[in-house]
């Protein structure tokens, strides 16, 4: 039986996607500079979803054309109001305890509303074993819940050494754990790192059967270590009227594609020879000839994206009937988007979004607290 953490929750997390990795189209694979990764462009997108009601959006990161994720959410968190957002963290780039100060830093200026996702690739420029980068993403973990957990910093592994006398620098706005994290990843490495440290499971979209399958691995692997934990799906959307309107939007999203130059925007991401990429590509190669790997479920998108390469195909009624089947199955986390990102969320807002009963997993984790902390960047003295 699958173990949810949160499977008493009625609603779910309903997030948003800021493609600030230069990853937006009219047609998927022709570039358009109306709709580049510039400030202007991302943010507009992210106060959208803020405005409609989404309640997370994900800042991914990839050493590509585009913005840097820290950057970006440290600019856009004071123009929000209720969005939280996920930023992603790519594990090995700064020195722990610096990276502790930053994400303190801006969880105060959102006032709780951060969420990490943690990402284990290769940084650019290196060839690291799976088991190695899992192995330093546990080591920056565990230095990270010292840092919120504690009042010293007291870590020996084999990537790093850490003796720090105060946390009081690096205290975040949220407690009890600070910060969530999210992961994705499908190596036993990586399962075995999310099962005993991270708080959501991300799974990329397959069939239901398939997802499943990966929910009751994590959930054994989590039971190992004592724990559970909530499980979430990031993938994209066709939301239209009616359903032969989104599929001919679908049709025409690929209708301009060069698969050739589609296979060469697939292996631009630093994650395009992980397992996870791997499955998305056989999930695409046993679907139909129209591209759906089970009703609804497009994988088109593939074509030309590493990564997250499938879309919910329909009308509002059956993309509402498939999200329902996803929450029965346990996932209290779903992290959409669509092409163009901001035609598509303002799509998703009318006809799906105001039909679903949304929440916030770090209010309902009791990570907020209801009164400013008494940490040096809040409520506190600071010595």
């Amino acid at each position: 039986m699958i173990q949810v953490r949160s499977q008493h929750l009625t609603g779910s997390e309903v997030a948003w996607f800021a493609p600030i990795c230069s990853d937006d189209y009219q047609f998927l694979g022709v570039p358009d500079d109306t709709l580049k990764s510039d400030y202007a462009h991302t943010s507009n997108i992210l106060q959208t979803a803020d405005r409609l009601g989404y309640r997370n959006i994900l800042c991914p990161s990839s050493y590509q054309v585009g913005q840097d994720t820290w950057t970006f959410a440290s600019a856009v968190a004071p123009q929000t109001t209720n969005i939280n957002l996920l930023a992603a963290i790519r594990t090995g780039e700064l020195w722990p305890p610096m990276l502790a100060r930053s994400i303190a830093t801006l969880d105060h200026i959102l006032e709780g509303r951060l969420t990490i996702n943690i990402i284990s690739s290769n940084r650019p420029g290196e060839l690291m074993e799976s088991a190695a980068r899992y192995q330093r993403s546990r080591e920056v973990i565990e230095i990270l819940k010292q840092a919120w957990t504690q009042d010293h910093i007291d870590y020996s592994g084999q990537f790093y050494q850490v003796k720090l006398d105060t946390t009081d620098p690096v205290r975040p706005y949220q407690q009890n754990g600070g910060p969530l994290l999210y992961f994705g990843g499908y190596s036993p490495p990586g399962k075995d790192l999310c099962a005993e440290h991270c708080d959501v499971y991300l799974m990329w979209p397959d069939t239901e059967a398939n997802l499943l399958g990966h929910m009751q691995d994590m959930s054994d692997r989590a039971a190992g270590y004592g724990r559970t934990v909530d499980y979430g799906l990031r993938v994209h959307m066709i939301v239209r009227e009616t359903e032969d309107e989104a599929r001919a939007a679908a049709d025409k999203l690929v209708s301009k594609l060069d698969d050739e130059f589609g296979a060469e925007i697939r292996n631009r991401a630093q994650d395009a020879k992980t397992l996870g990429v791997s499955l998305q590509a056989k999930a695409r190669e046993a679907a139909d000839d129209a591209g759906y790997a089970e009703p609804h479920l497009w994988t088109g998108i593939g074509r030309a994206r590493s990564g997250c390469g499938a879309a919910l195909v329909g009308n509002p009624d059956q993309i509402l009937a498939k999200i329902q089947r996803y929450h029965d199955m346990g996932i209290r986390a779903f992290i959409f988007s669509g092409y163009p990102h901001l035609e598509e969320c303002e799509l998703f807002g009318r006809y799906v979004l105001p039909h679903l009963e949304t929440l916030s997993l770090p209010v309902e984790q009791g990570r907020i607290p209801t009164e400013t902390p008494a940490t040096p960047l809040g409520a506190g003295q600071r010595v």
